[in-house]
């Protein structure tokens, strides 16, 4: 029973935390995409978007260049 319970457990929480991410599509002014993982933080104080991309990066963009940011 011990055996069968920790693995249970832990696909129980990746479910839980993969449902909570949020993939989004950010859209440039000139045109390009950039797809992040979750949702962006934007740091009011730089003025710039905070992302991880899904390739892993994390990028800072600066909210003039954003057009719309969409949910995938």
């Amino acid at each position: 029973m011990k055996k069968l319970l920790l693995p249970a457990l832990l696909i129980g929480t990746f479910a839980t935390l993969a449902g909570c991410s949020t993939p989004s599509l950010i859209t440039l002014n000139d045109g390009r995409e950039i797809q992040a993982v979750d949702a962006p933080k934007f740091d009011r104080d730089a003025g710039f978007y905070e992302l991880q991309q899904l390739d892993g990066k994390r990028t800072r963009i600066n909210k003039d260049q954003v057009r719309t940011i969409s949910d995938l």
